[in-house]
């Protein structure tokens, strides 16, 4: 399955990749020029085999208890400070975005940004969209943050969506992060340099749940 908002991406660099082939075999009576036909080719069809692998979304379902909370992002924990983790998305990784629990999407806030690097500390000033979400254990805050390649932060949702816990929220392109601010009452059941999946693996349970 491909990401939402990703088929127009794949289809135009097909296109281009098919033009150019097209021009190598039949329009071209100059080397230099066959040459660059062909180099063309080459570069946009390995774009769209990328494309492809980029913009997968696997079909996931989360693993626990409904109000054990799962990982929005596939990635690695790079900090996790009282209630806030921070998890990095690699340019291998899935870019599909879900809810952490269900609950009632109450604000969505979207800021366009700068180009810093996602796992920088600076890039505080990118491309983001802050969402807090209503849960049965208290509001639960989600920052989705662009990195510093076309940096576009596609959302799927709006203030008054509902969501079920796993289900989609949106996708970032091309480098990427994601910091999740616990309701009270959690703990954290990952730890730095953890590498985590999106809608699967359970990042943070209630404490007395914890404490069994």
């Amino acid at each position: 399955m491909l990401a939402k908002g990703s088929l127009s991406w794949i289809l135009g660099m097909a296109f281009f990749a098919v033009l150019a082939w097209f021009g190598f075999n039949y329009l071209s009576d100059s080397f230099l020029l066959s040459s660059i036909l062909f180099l063309l080719f080459i570069i946009a069809a390995s774009l769209t085999i990328f494309f492809i692998i980029f913009f997968r979304d696997p079909k996931r379902t989360p693993t626990g208890d409904e109000d054990d909370a799962v990982s929005p992002a596939d990635g690695k924990v790079i900090s996790l400070q009282h209630r806030t983790i921070c998890i990095f998305m690699n340019i291998h990784n899935v870019h599909v975005n879900r809810a952490p629990l269900s609950g009632t999407v109450t604000h969505v806030d979207y800021k366009p940004g700068g180009y810093m690097p996602a796992f920088n500390k600076d890039s505080e000033v990118n491309e983001r969209n802050h969402v807090i979400m209503k849960t049965a254990s208290g509001n639960l805050e989600l920052t989705q943050i662009a990195g510093v390649l076309t940096r576009r932060i596609v959302s799927y949702i709006s203030e008054g969506t509902q969501l079920k816990r796993g289900e989609r929220i949106g996708m970032i392109r091309f480098g990427s992060r994601v910091d999740v601010t616990m309701p009270e009452g959690y703990v954290f059941t990952v730890k730095l340099n953890d590498s985590i999946k999106a809608g699967e693996t359970i990042i943070a349970v209630k404490k007395d749940k914890f404490c069994k």
